[in-house]
């Protein structure tokens, strides 16, 4: 078990080891900036989105007790 773990751990940091580095990080932010920039010069717009709205609204629960046959 201990082999499992050692050999997922160095084999995590090889795949993703380039991302976690802070260039990585700071180039991936400014990628983002300036998808964000050309999208908005394009005519875009972003909508804030109150933090309490959920896509799926709650649905009326649905009676399960002896639906399942003998």
């Amino acid at each position: 078990m201990k082999d499992e773990q050692s050999t997922t751990r160095s084999k995590d940091s090889e795949e993703f080891g380039e991302e976690r580095t802070v260039t990585s990080r700071q180039r991936a932010r400014s990628e983002l900036s300036s998808e964000v920039e050309a999208f908005l010069a394009g005519g875009g717009a972003i909508n804030e989105i109150a933090p309490e709205v959920t896509a799926d609204p709650p649905r009326k629960p649905q009676p399960k007790y002896g639906s399942r046959p003998i």
